[in-house]
């Protein structure tokens, strides 16, 4: 269920009262990351530079949805005792079915897989959840998971309230040695593969001591009440439903799609450094944060255990830049009075966020676009992603590779010092409804390579939205080979895309983008 139809349920659910029911937790054991995997294959590894670099964290970003697949696939093939695996999409598409078949594999070699799906968005996955769940190495929990799960809108009607609320997480760590963490869920579009769009995202591969702190995220919320054992939702897997995800996995891998993007993932180079364990990473400072998964429960999380205090806190505050990268962005009344503060004592404020055209959520794009104007009256400067951006493939870049595509990174740097990558966006759902998390690094490498990419990449692939010359209405500045051209309506958008958001914006429905 997307964004916008979410909406209207919400409106309708205020008629129905029944609540959908789950059956109780039980007999679900607690687990924790094994702590004991320094003679794994990665640990012998990294031995060397962990001992350099005691203390600190290792840190190579994946801009690239090729190198994105790549880290993944090869970790997952590296791992000897863990994969801890938290995701809010899972799709069951050519690159999610093939990372599927390495947990599968990798559980055949002996290797302890557990599987944090939010429940959101896996209808249709029932089947195969559940087979992956009847391998003795493989556990599957479902967070926060619907009760009737036939017509899950349904789910909407009857228990709004608790459904509402999702873990938008993110993480693979193989063996607590080594983590990806970004904005990346998983499928085609987050990979580059198949024939659809193509997200422009970002993760980065930790080493070090953050691993351990993802490890202990990642325990907090397998442990917490919201986590549910596959089995209680979905019954047991059967012989005959294992045979059937081995056959998917025999016929993806059999697809002419699957062949040619394989072959193209072996030429990526940093399938050849990670196979030369010639990787270089950059060693720093970083810290984890997450919220609590008592945020889910509504009311239970205390503020102190939410995220974005301590986002802020960790970043700091700005005194001569701020870059931010947010597909979904609604800063709200308060957001926005903020980052114009901010901008009108000179901090240069930038942001990159989705033109209506990029946007796969125009609902989202409704709450942003109602605080457009005020925030360039207050000095910040805007920048939305064009539908069909030019590719950039350099991982220094720091905002994502781009062809045929919507913004999905999520991503903000401070003055060329610190530079967070994770799952929150700058709306109110990432900081009221949604679980999230992220790293914060110090990195002036990264950070400034953020700051870079909006003096030179960002111009070339959006549009700048400003004030028009009577101080209300906007333009959008292209940038074309013959020069700047301006547009005096939202650039690739029909007319009823424009009115549709018009209406949406005058609607009271702020808090639940």
């Amino acid at each position: 269920m997307n964004r916008y139809v979410r909406v209207w349920v919400a409106a309708l659910a205020l008629c129905f009262s029944a609540c959908s029911s789950l059956p109780p937790v039980q007999d679900r054991m607690a687990s924790t990351a094994f702590t004991d995997t320094a003679h794994t294959r990665l640990g012998l590894a990294l031995a060397p530079a962990l001992a350099q670099h005691a203390g600190k964290t290792g840190v190579h970003a994946l801009a690239d949805p090729r190198d994105a697949f790549v880290a993944r696939a090869v970790l997952a093939a590296m791992a000897d005792r863990s994969i801890d695996v938290q995701y809010y999409i899972w799709r069951g598409d050519e690159a999610g079915t093939m990372l599927f078949e390495a947990l599968w594999e990798a559980a055949q070699r002996g290797v302890r897989v557990r599987l944090l799906l939010d429940d959101h968005n896996t209808g249709g996955l029932d089947p195969t959840l559940a087979a992956l769940d009847a391998h003795p190495n493989i556990q599957v929990r479902l967070y926060n998971p619907v009760g009737q799960r036939a017509v899950r809108a349904i789910n909407y009607l009857t228990d709004f309230s608790r459904v509402n609320r999702r873990m938008h997480n993110k993480s693979f760590t193989v063996d607590n040695q080594m983590s990806v963490v970004g904005g990346r869920n998983i499928g085609d579009e987050y990979f580059g593969a198949g024939r659809g769009m193509v997200f422009a995202d970002l993760d980065v591969t930790l080493v070090g001591a953050a691993v351990q702190q993802v490890s202990l995220e990642f325990d907090t919320y397998w442990n917490s009440a919201s986590a549910y054992c596959a089995a209680d939702l979905l019954g047991r897997g059967t012989a005959a439903d294992v045979q059937a995800l081995q056959a998917r996995f025999s016929a993806n891998r059999s697809s002419q799609e699957a062949k040619d993007y394989l072959e193209a993932v072996r030429a990526s180079p940093l399938a050849r450094r990670l196979l030369d364990r010639t990787f270089a990473f950059e060693w720093t400072t970083a810290r984890i944060l997450w919220d609590d998964p008592a945020k889910t429960l509504g009311t239970e999380a205390r503020r102190d255990d939410l995220m974005f205090p301590r986002l802020i806190q960790s970043l700091g505050r700005p005194d001569k830049r701020l870059d931010i990268v947010s597909p979904y962005f609604v800063p709200g009344e308060q957001g926005t009075a903020s980052l114009s503060a901010m901008a009108r004592r000179g901090v240069e404020v930038r942001i990159l966020t989705n033109s209506l055209a990029s946007s796969d959520a125009s609902v989202v794009h409704a709450g942003y676009a109602r605080r457009r104007a005020d925030l360039l009256r207050g000095g910040v400067r805007i920048y939305e992603l064009k539908p069909t951006a030019v590719e950039a493939r350099d991982n220094d870049r720091g905002i994502g590779s781009s062809a045929s595509t919507g913004l999905h990174a999520k991503t903000m740097a401070v003055d060329g010092e610190r530079i967070f990558v994770g799952s929150f966006n700058l709306d109110p759902r990432s900081l009221l409804l949604n679980t999230e998390m992220g790293v914060v690094l110090e990195s002036p490498r990264l950070a400034q390579a953020l700051s870079a990419g909006f003096a030179t990449t960002v111009p070339g692939v959006s549009y700048e939205v400003r004030l028009g010359e009577d101080g209300f209405n906007l333009v959008w500045i292209e940038q074309t080979p013959d020069g700047p051209k301006t547009h005096t309506t939202e650039p690739g958008t029909t007319w009823l895309q424009r009115t549709g958001v018009t209406v949406l914006s005058v609607l009271p429905i702020e808090w639940l983008l």
